[in-house]
């Protein structure tokens, strides 16, 4: 790889994370610019479920199944890392749309599971209510989404990267070529800049005329306090997708994205999380503690937006929704396209160039 290179990555969410980690471990001078510190916006607002599912064309479950088996390489390569591969068990579609579902999933080689009201039970025995019939994933799992992220960019600054806390104002354009960014701090200069930004990417990129088609749909979360062990995985049913993290919260949405807040989001919490404690066997003692409201930066076509901007050198773009489960592949694979010129054929279809026709 071209090590010696200097590169710019804008943003601290669990993508910029990633890229910089991979970047850094490959030899490349890095410096990680955020002014939201470790975590960035959309990360912390996560549900972090780490998942090939959710009805993906064959092309796409492809590049999901890859980061999931990344996620296990990073693992290794970094012991420590806040990830539980708990299973996800979920009925929160028609019967006539499961049964779909198990069979194009399976024939793609997914360890999916049809089971009955007495396995799922055995799964979840706190669930007050029960389906006669629900899909089990036991390879799927969650990721604590902001404890990767801070172990990703520690490890990331011991190997020699730079996290900057300042604020991107424009992108420095020279010729066709980005050259740098001008940063609250002053101008900084590299080799190549990457977009990471999330929500903030299409303003950073619209300052040197690249448009980046993205919607930013909110999702309301609920959080209650540490509690004991009720939940042992993910559990996605109608009306409320949740699980319980390391930490002994429950967090919940009505689904994975998170809910409508509506015109009152205190109040949608509030009764989101009635129906959480509803659903669920001894928690009587149950306490909401938070909500969260996070935007969640979502290219229109619903895919990853991850390469180079074609016609300007030194801009690579790296933004999507799904980010915990596609954050390790997308660090590797950016990383060796960035640094060899070598793109890996799993994200084809998710050039920028795919709007322009």
């Amino acid at each position: 790889m071209a090590s010696e290179k200097q590169v710019i990555v804008i943003g601290a969410g669990i993508i910029g994370a990633s890229i910089a980690w991979h970047l850094t471990k490959a030899g490349a001078r890095v410096t990680v610019v955020s002014e939201s510190g470790a975590g960035g916006v959309a990360t912390p607002n996560s549900f972090a479920w780490i998942n090939a599912s959710w009805g993906n064309p064959a092309i796409y479950f492809r590049l999901r199944s890859r980061a999931m088996a990344e996620w296990k390489r990073l693992s290794n390569e970094l012991p420590g890392l806040p990830l539980a591969w708990c299973g996800g068990l979920r009925w929160d579609m028609s019967a006539s749309d499961m049964e779909a579902y198990i069979a194009e999933h399976s024939s793609w080689g997914y360890g999916i599971e049809h089971i009955d009201r007495a396995h799922a039970a055995r799964i979840e025995p706190n669930l007050a209510e029960l389906p006669n019939f629900a899909l089990y994933v036991a390879e799927e799992g969650v990721a604590e989404p902001v404890a990767a992220t801070k172990a990703l960019l520690a490890d990331a600054e011991r190997h020699g990267a730079r996290i900057v806390a300042s604020t991107v104002t424009a992108l420095v354009k020279t010729g066709d070529r980005i050259s740098g960014v001008d940063t609250s701090h002053g101008l900084m200069s590299a080799d190549e800049v990457v977009i990471a930004a999330g929500v903030g990417s299409p303003d950073l990129a619209a300052n040197v005329g690249v448009t980046l088609p993205i919607e930013t749909p909110p999702g309301l979360i609920v959080h209650s306090r540490p509690y004991r062990k009720l939940l042992n995985g993910l559990v996605l049913a109608e009306r409320l997708h949740m699980r319980q993290t390391a930490e002994g919260r429950i967090i919940a949405g009505s689904d994975f994205g998170g809910a409508d807040p509506g015109m009152d989001a205190g109040a949608t919490a509030r009764e989101l999380f009635a129906f959480l404690k509803a659903s669920l066997r001894g928690s009587d003692e149950l306490e909401l503690d938070f909500h969260t409201l996070g935007y969640r930066p979502t290219p229109i076509d619903g895919f990853p937006i991850i390469g180079r901007a074609e016609g300007l050198d030194g801009l690579y773009v790296a933004v999507m929704h799904s980010g915990i489960t596609l954050a390790p592949a997308v660090g590797l694979f950016a990383a060796r396209e960035i640094l060899d010129g070598e793109r890996d054929p799993l994200l084809t279809p998710y050039g920028l160039g795919r709007f322009a026709q």
